[in-house]
């Protein structure tokens, strides 16, 4: 079998799939306006059989966990059909989403019928009124309520993340009160450092702070840095035996962070992207078409892990092509 390398050494089990760039939110890091159609881009969004050809060509490379992601997954109409279809009928043994968890209360049951393994919920804050207000949607309720369903029939895999928004959910009153929910609750949390990106610079240059301040608060509070494999990938996981959760951050601005780096992305029109903030990458729609191009497909592919960089440069003020984090899936 081969398996996904690039010129560093580095592995790539892993595959971020964006079904949608479509998301209902207004999150004023990412669509603070909403979603906007793309008038320069006319292309549809991936279907059905391009999913599962796409899907068997990265398991035959050593791919064992997709994720989906968005935009906001869900609001595709055949949502479901495509975890079944990723689960069931191709070689990916770990199928999970990202998701803003619109309406989770109603459809929590569904997703873990539907063979889903993990799912990440983005909730910003516990606060409900800050969660409005970052968000543009009161909404909160009807996601912890779906919390509380996926943990009473089983479901054992979720995780939830939250934009670290300097002034707005930064203070040691929210760090203590997420500290309060996975304290009882068997959930990982972890805090994401706001990234710039392409539209976002005044956002960016408001709210950005670094995550040194909860990585600070962790230690005082006796959290215990939890180490993992080297192709783990770049989060960083701390554990407390007196909680039932786990705490987490993603720092995409610290030192060596992409030394880990172990996934790559496929947009939702077929544009597969080995960097969220790289200006490389390639279509390869053109050969989902058929059964028979799986070979093409798979040496496109393995050619093009030779222009993987060994690292972005977000801290230059670099955000390559991803204009909003809605395009790439996060």
């Amino acid at each position: 079998m081969n398996i996904l390398k690039d010129t560093f050494g580095r592995k790539f089990p892993y595959i971020r799939l964006s079904i949608s760039d479509v998301c209902n939110f207004k999150c004023g890091y990412c669509l603070p306006n909403g979603y906007q159609v793309d008038k320069n881009d006319s292309r549809k969004f991936l279907h059905l059989d391009e999913i599962k050809r796409l899907a068997n060509c990265f398991s035959e490379l050593g791919v064992n966990k997709i994720r989906i992601t968005g935009g906001e997954p869900t609001v595709r109409k055949d949502f479901f059909d495509i975890i079944k279809i990723l689960k069931f009928e191709s070689g990916i043994h770990n199928v999970s989403i990202t998701t803003n968890g619109y309406k989770l209360d109603k459809k929590a049951e569904q997703l873990v019928n539907s063979g889903l393994t993990g799912i990440n919920i983005s909730i910003d804050s516990l606060d409900r009124e800050g969660f409005k207000n970052i968000t543009g949607h009161d909404r909160l309720p009807e996601i912890l309520n779906g919390i509380e369903i996926l943990q009473s029939i089983g479901f054992e895999n979720i995780k939830i993340n939250a934009v670290l928004l300097n002034g707005i959910n930064s203070s040691i009153k929210d760090f203590n009160t997420w500290a309060k929910y996975i304290e009882k609750n068997r959930v990982d949390f972890r805090y994401i450092e706001l990234m710039r990106t392409g539209d976002n610079l005044d956002y960016f240059k408001k709210y950005h702070v670094s995550s040194g301040i909860f990585k600070e608060y962790l230690k005082e509070n006796k959290w215990i840095y939890q180490t993992f494999g080297k192709d783990a990938g770049p989060s960083l996981n701390y554990i407390n035996p007196k909680y039932k959760g786990k705490f987490g951050i993603i720092a995409p601005y610290s030192k060596d962070f992409c030394k880990s780096c172990n996934r790559l992305r496929i947009t939702s029109r077929g544009d597969l992207r080995l960097c969220l903030f790289g200006n490389t990458g390639i279509n390869l729609r053109h050969l989902l078409q058929k059964d028979d191009q799986l070979n093409e497909l798979k040496d496109l592919i393995m050619k093009q892990m030779q222009f993987k960089k060994e690292s972005h440069h977000l801290e230059l003020g670099d955000t390559g092509s991803t204009k909003n984090l809605s395009k790439t899936g996060g």
